[in-house]
């Protein structure tokens, strides 16, 4: 079988991203690819050799600096010296997993042939991707505006023989894997530096990142909010697809369906129910749940677009004969994006902790805080806490980057998107969210086993795979331990996201 994935004008998609990194591709130029990076190289020697022009980041300086021209013996230093001079990202390390993400996505937008790189450079990042060389990159100091310039310079330096990579699990200086590999530090031509520097890389793996584990995470809500329906003896009709079938959005038809199959045959759904109606927390799932899945859906197309773009600055038209200065680079579509995925999914995670609450709330036949002899133990009384305050975390961490901007570059940049803060901070929702859902199964299943009758074969099956990591609480024990299996058990549950992706 051939585990090779290769770049071409074919648009890449979140399918496509979720294989390679699931099946460990290699990934190499398609013949298309080689061309056109080849033709836009060369177009711009020759326009650099028989042009006097100032052609910005060509032969000038950068951001406010773009009207100082640079002598012909001076180009490649500023090349390096851009690199070196933006490498100054603070803060937490970015998962590797991203990083990688960072390097496919760099060497998509520039296998277009509108960013006048050469191909010894590309050829160099797809070498880093295929032995897994990762750069260190750091969280901070990307404000989304010119791309994400501090974070791509630390992806760039490794290709300089500077900076930190991590190579077979270790973090080590890149030029010792240069040379353990036999590599030659690359020289960068004109144009290069800004090639690899400019762009929304850093923003789009982290927002691939993110969409990739909101599939999973939606499709694990509906799962647990179906535990917890029949946990808490909730009745069906809501889920009535007639009710569905008079509003019909998207994402709360799928929800609704997706419900009812999974407690199908649930002998608990089936019995007559003694309250007329539900809260909110349940009986709005299609509703709350769905309008997430569409606000998924609607990041989905514009990262999509995002990562078949050329995001750097200026661009290269051969046929057209221009070269053009413009802002492709700017963040403001995608971060706003990031933004309203990370709003959406924390309501997942708002929602999941009122029924938390009401699971451990004494009602419906439960017993308090789901612990017998409660009183002298608390049972599952303090678990909720920890997820309100989880929840109460993901508001503060929902409150929109894009709304800020400040100026930057002694006023050349003076609108900013500050998407890299929307999609570092996205990713810590992401995270908060799949522990909010980890307590609630842990608090669903401890009170499905205070009923007498079964659920469906689907949730009875699950609950029994969860039964071998996470036990039946009889008395109180160090829930911390019994949380983190619940959050492990989720990692660990195989979902097959091709399912789910239909991008």
């Amino acid at each position: 079988m051939d585990n090779t994935f290769y770049i071409s004008s074919a648009l890449l998609s979140l399918t496509d991203i979720y294989l390679i990194l699931k099946e460990n591709k290699k990934i190499e130029l398609s013949e298309e690819a080689i061309q056109n990076i080849k033709k836009s190289r060369s177009y711009l020697n020759k326009k650099q050799d028989l042009s006097e022009k100032a052609v910005y980041g060509i032969n000038t300086g950068f951001g406010s600096l773009c009207n100082i021209k640079i002598s012909d013996d001076q180009l490649l230093k500023l090349q390096e010296n851009l690199v070196l001079s933006h490498a100054c990202g603070t803060g937490d390390q970015v998962d590797f997993t991203i990083v990688k993400l960072m390097l496919l996505l760099k060497i998509q937008s520039l296998s277009y042939g509108h960013s006048g790189i050469s191909l010894e450079v590309v050829n160099r990042l797809i070498n880093f991707f295929n032995y897994d060389i990762l750069p260190v990159v750091y969280e901070q100091g990307s404000l989304g505006a010119s791309g994400d310039l501090a974070p791509l310079a630390h992806l760039a330096l490794p290709l300089l023989g500077k900076g930190k990579v991590k190579y077979k699990n270790k973090i080590i200086e890149a030029n010792l894997v240069l040379k353990e590999l036999n590599w030659k530090a690359l020289i960068l031509k004109s144009k290069e530096g800004l090639a690899l520097l400019n762009g929304t890389q850093f923003m789009s793996a982290h927002g691939v990142f993110a969409l990739l584990e909101a599939h999973r995470l939606t499709f694990f809500a509906d799962v647990i909010a179906a535990i917890s329906i029949d946990a808490f003896d909730c009745n069906m009709s809501p889920f009535d697809q007639l009710v569905h079938q008079i509003r019909p959005h998207a994402g709360q038809v799928k929800t609704a369906k997706r419900i009812n199959a999974l407690l199908e045959g649930s002998e608990l759904a089936k019995t007559e129910k003694q309250n007329v109606q539900d809260p909110y927390s349940f009986r709005c799932v299609p509703q709350v749940h769905g309008a997430t899945k569409d606000a998924i859906d609607f990041t989905t197309k514009c990262i999509k677009t995002e990562i078949n773009s050329v995001t750097d600055n200026p661009n290269v038209f051969v046929d057209e004969d221009k070269i053009i200065s413009g802002g492709n680079f700017h963040g403001q579509p995608i971060a706003l994006s990031l933004d309203f995925l990370a709003i959406a999914i924390a309501e997942l995670g708002n929602i999941s902790e009122r029924r938390i609450y009401q699971l451990v709330s004494g009602s419906r036949n439960l017993p308090a805080f789901l612990i017998h002899n409660s009183g002298v133990n608390s049972g599952f009384m303090i678990p909720q806490y920890t997820a309100a305050s989880i929840v109460s975390q993901n508001k503060q961490l929902c409150t929109p980057a894009t709304v800020d901007s400040i100026v930057s570059s002694n006023g050349q940049e003076d609108h900013v998107s500050m998407g890299a803060n929307a999609a570092t901070k996205l990713i810590k929702v992401a995270t908060n969210l799949k522990t909010i859902l980890a307590i609630e199964l842990f608090n669903a299943s401890q009170a499905l086993s205070f009923r007498d009758q079964k659920s469906s074969v689907f949730v009875e099956n699950l609950i029994a795979a969860y039964r071998k990591h996470v036990p039946i609480v009889k008395e109180d024990c160090l829930m911390h331990n019994e949380i983190e299996k619940s959050i492990r058990f989720l990692d660990d549950y195989k979902v097959d996201l091709e399912t789910f992706l239909n991008d």
